[in-house]
């Protein structure tokens, strides 16, 4: 549960918002809170009708609804088409972030030769290198390190102790939480003989506006062209995007899936949590993949893929396990036995 220092009306977050208002428009909310926690100031959600035992006890001043349970209670209301996303602005609109307070820290180091507008933050123990840019409203959070001649666009966050290597770019209004790293060296090695020689990752990292990355998350630079991350990518924690990657506007990927090098990711993608996607495959647009599903060649349309095995008692697995070894076998006696099979048919007629 989270409160605020305002309140809207109902018929305030109808202006703003959009939806149809059933009960009292003049209800007042200042607070987002869960169907069971809430309380008269308080405006709620509900998504999934398997929650609607918690509506019926909810003490909430209002709640948001989907049209088919808009006659599920008669607590006041906004009924509309997406009440998960409308909830989403409403506490955006109660729970404001915190406003970027302009100034660099007397502990921060920013070269002289570094461009930090005045109307940026700029923490404690901040790291500026020479040509990096930093601007308007931008906020970079403690031990930062910001590589020279990278941008930080306006807007952006960094949470302390994000590193953004050189040249690499941050877009307007974009997130990247605590001990992210944008633009490490990719993993490029070549091997000659009895060693491995290391490939010079020459290219950046390119995020564009609007994006969050999650804590921990690694994105690499390019081994020659940059690494790409289009407008409105959504990243959870913990992932590793590899040299030269795309990932395609508003695409949102969750934890701690790992995409190998020159991957091309479409628009609108959904990809689940630990999710291993092979180097250099093509994945269409508005593509979902469920979670644990390795992805090893390209997808070139739209659709859902699943390639989980599902857990099992241990006894059950390895048996299974022991059979599967031998399905390459299996499947050349099954053709035998076909063509046995179609060659005694050509026989008898």
């Amino acid at each position: 549960m989270t409160g605020s220092t305002v309140s809207y009306s109902l018929s305030e977050l109808r202006a703003r918002f959009g939806g149809e208002v059933l009960g009292d428009s003049e209800v007042r909310v200042s607070r987002v809170s869960t169907l069971e926690n809430a309380e008269a100031d308080s405006i709620t959600f509900l998504a999934n009708e398997l929650y609607l035992r918690h509506l019926k006890n909810t003490r909430a001043g209002a709640v948001i609804i989907a049209a088919s349970a808009r006659n599920a209670t008669q607590v006041a209301r906004i009924v509309c088409a997406n009440p998960y996303a409308y909830f989403a602005r409403v506490s955006a609109l109660l729970n404001p972030p915190r406003e970027t307070l302009p100034g660099v820290h007397e502990s921060a180091m920013v070269h002289p030769e570094a461009q930090v507008d005045s109307r940026a933050e700029i923490g404690p123990f901040v790291t500026i290198e020479r040509l990096a840019r930093v601007e308007a409203g931008a906020a970079v959070g403690a031990g930062c390190f910001i590589g020279e001649s990278a941008v930080i666009a306006r807007d952006a966050r960094l949470y302390p102790s994000v590193s953004v290597y050189h040249r690499c770019t941050v877009g307007a209004r974009t997130i990247v939480h605590s001990g992210a790293v944008i633009g490490a060296d990719g993993f490029g090695i070549a091997f000659d003989e009895d060693q491995w020689v290391k490939v010079p990752q020459i290219g950046a990292v390119r995020i564009g506006s609007d994006c969050e990355i999650g804590a921990n998350t690694t994105i690499d630079r390019g081994a020659i062209e940059d690494t790409i991350i289009e407008d409105g990518v959504k990243l959870d924690n913990q992932i590793q995007i590899a040299h030269n990657v795309r990932i395609g506007a508003h695409t949102a990927i969750a934890a701690c899936t790992g995409i190998a090098g020159s991957a091309q990711v479409g628009r609108h993608c959904r990809i689940g949590g630990g999710v291993g996607i092979a180097g250099h495959v093509t994945i269409a647009d508005h593509v979902e993949i469920s979670g644990h599903t390795a992805i090893t060649k390209s997808i070139a349309a739209p659709g859902v893929f699943t390639g989980v095995y599902p857990f099992e008692a241990n006894r059950e697995w390895r048996r299974n396990a022991a059979q599967l070894r031998h399905l390459a076998e299996l499947a050349r006696r099954i053709a035998a036995l076909e063509q046995d099979l179609e060659e005694l048919r050509r026989t008898r007629t």
